[in-house]
Formats: structure tokens, sequence, C-alpha cells
């Protein structure tokens, strides 16, 4: 159902079928008039990244109807020659650099690029920018730290974690969600399997490790 809303070539901007669309998901989902479709990216992969990045470009500007956010752990520190590429990455492309120099963010990348900053890629995520593909600049996300305030009121999730973090992310996103009334969708992008040997040798997908995570799903 979220893939649908994904356009292959790109931003939606323009489209006329794009609110459409949107309105659509909005009413199957039951969403009222001022109550936004809230949509959750838990991971920041490159792949999580991407998808979240193609949905907020695509659909962000509707902002009174829906809002689009992501996840990842905080803590993470850029290196300095990470820095040092990234900073290169940005004044290659004009359209990047004035985008920072508007949103005052441009001074931050001088002073890591310096040496003098050390830069977090939860903060970087926040100007567009995934740790794992730094010469492809995305647009600028929403990035939540904090796994509850990130996940307790979504109306869908996408998990965009490796098959490896799985099991344990939707272990701990399950306890968020024990109040709840409704359950929302959850749409997996992991990729990977599991081995398991009981009751008889078997796969587990990650769709099956989020389900038994899950327990209600």
């Amino acid at each position: 159902m979220v893939t649908s809303l994904v356009h292959t070539n790109g931003s939606a901007h323009g489209s006329n079928g794009a609110e459409d669309k949107l309105d659509e998901l909005r009413r199957l989902l039951g969403k009222s008039e001022g109550d936004p479709l809230r949509i959750v990216g838990v991971g920041a992969g490159a792949w999580g990244s991407v998808f979240a990045a193609l949905l907020q470009d695509s659909y962000g500007h509707f902002r009174d109807k829906v809002l689009i956010r992501i996840w990842r752990r905080p803590g993470r520190s850029v290196d300095r020659a990470t820095s040092e590429h990234l900073f290169e990455v940005i004044n290659s492309r004009e359209d990047v650099l004035r985008r920072l120099i508007r949103r005052c963010a441009y001074l931050k990348y001088v002073e890591a690029r310096l040496g003098d900053r050390t830069l977090y890629a939860d903060e970087i995520l926040k100007d567009g920018f995934c740790l794992n593909m730094i010469d492809t600049p995305l647009c600028p996300m929403k990035v939540v730290t904090n796994l509850q305030e990130a996940v307790w009121d979504a109306d869908i999730v996408v998990n965009g974690l490796p098959s490896t973090e799985t099991r344990e992310v939707f272990e701990e996103i399950s306890r968020y969600w024990k109040e709840r009334i409704t359950v929302p969708i959850i749409v997996s992008l992991a990729k990977g399997i599991e081995a398991a040997l009981k009751p008889e040798p078997h796969i587990v997908t990650p769709t099956q490790m989020i389900k038994r995570a899950s327990k209600f799903c």
C-alpha cells in the first residue's frame, strides 16, 4: 500500500494524482480532517533512507495530510575523512550548497572539514545525507533518535533494518504498542533470512520475524 505512493521517476510534485492517492490512503485508514497520516521509517541505512526520502520528496509538501519521519540510532559519529569528503560533495552541488546556506546549516560542515567539530549520522541525515551513501544527497528529513517517540503513534511503519537487527528492534517496538487500540500497517524492506531447526529445518523471513516479535501483528 505504501509502495504504490512512490513514483519511480522521482518527485511527485505537480502530479495531479499524488494528492488523490494520499487522500485515498487516508480514507482507507480512517484518518479525519486535521489528523495527518503518520509514516515512520525504522532504520536509516541506504535502502531505508532512500525509501523515506522518496516519500518525503513526493508527499512531504502535503503537510496537513501526512507526516513522514525516520528513526535511526543516536551517537554514530562521522570521522574526519568522511567529513572532508562530505564537504567536497556539498560544494560540488550548487543546489545542495544553496539549500544548506538557506537553512543556516553550512557552517557546521565547514567546521567539520577543518576538524573543529564532530558531526553525527542523525545530524547529517536531517540535512539529507545518509552516512552509507555520502555521494548521493537526499532531501532533508525529520529524524527521530528515540524509538518510542518515533513509533508510538505511527499509522504506517516501514522497516528498513537489516534482517539481523529486525527482531530485536521490533521486540522493543511491540512494548510501546501494548496500549494501542489499532495496530499500524507494517511494510518490510528488509533482505536476508534466518535459519531455524525446530520443530523442523526452515527459514524465517524478516516479515515472520516482525510478526513473531510483535505478537499481535
